[in-house]
């Protein structure tokens, strides 16, 4: 939902209570408001194509560049403008815009999982699968930490996201989730025990736990739902329990202790699987 709908959502009507002079007054005042928030809302759009454009081809991002597609009238709401384009791509792609370099103001869109080729899996150019992992991990968790693969392809599909049906950013689907990720140890994809005809189930791969942590997959699900952690209380309390056991887990170790290997780090990103 686009902040524009939930303003004219939320406006109340004004009319009912006024007298006719003071109702045109409004009237255009409203129209003058609205005409403003268009134009803000036209230009946050173009801010986020070019954005995804940057990212896709491997170019950086440069403040002028970004000036030049706004009007010179509203630069004055370019961090405005910028922070809001930044979270509505955040939303989708699971990307966070971040300064590269203060001195000429450049920018990149970092993925939030150490995926490679910077969240686009295969080599080459293209745009993050991170948001469609950062998805199913959320499924996951919100299913009590293990997912029936039905289940996962009943929210894909309220996505148009479709296992055998090549999308246009993640590719097959199927194959980036059942193979690709769990290669990755992103996810686990087992079956299910004793089922006849087999039935297959995921759950959060090592990486995962490494990499993000329930309070992170909730908070971008709060993104994308335009809602808060809170909001989801069981899984937010799970979330918060397990930010204490982590928190707990990176207190130094005593001299003849060892760390399990769910708080060693990753040597760095995976390799990146062939494309089909």
């Amino acid at each position: 939902i686009s902040s524009a709908s939930v303003r004219n959502a939320t406006r109340p009507d004004m009319n009912t209570s006024q007298d006719e002079e003071d109702s045109r007054s409004s009237d255009v005042s409203s129209s003058t408001e609205n005409t403003y928030s268009d134009t803000l809302n036209s230009m946050t759009s173009l801010l986020e194509e070019f954005l995804l454009h940057k990212y896709k081809m491997k170019q950086p991002i440069m403040k002028e560049d970004m000036l030049m597609i706004i009007h010179p009238k509203y630069h004055n709401r370019f961090a405005e403008i910028l922070k809001t384009a930044s979270e509505h791509i955040e939303a989708v792609f699971a990307v966070d815009l971040k300064e590269v370099d203060s001195t000429i103001h450049s920018y990149d869109l970092v993925s939030k999982l150490n995926l490679p080729n910077n969240g686009r899996v295969w080599d080459g150019r293209g745009l993050p699968k991170t948001g469609l992992l950062m998805t199913v991990l959320g499924v996951i968790f919100m299913k009590g930490n293990c997912a029936a693969e039905e289940d996962i392809w009943k929210f894909l599909n309220m996505m148009r996201v479709y296992a055998g049906r090549k999308h246009f950013i993640y590719g097959e689907p199927r194959k980036l989730i059942t193979k690709d990720f769990v290669t990755m140890k992103y996810l686990e994809y087992r079956q299910v025990a004793n089922s006849d005809p087999p039935c297959y189930e995921f759950l959060w791969g090592p990486r995962a736990h490494v990499e993000t942590s329930k309070m992170k997959v909730l908070e971008f699900l709060a993104k994308v739902n335009d809602t808060v952690p809170g909001a989801f209380s069981s899984q937010y309390e799970e979330a918060l329990r397990d930010e204490e056991e982590r928190a707990r887990a990176t207190v130094p170790a005593r001299p003849g202790t060892t760390l399990t290997s769910r708080h060693v780090p990753w040597p760095g990103p995976a390799a990146s699987p062939t494309p089909t």
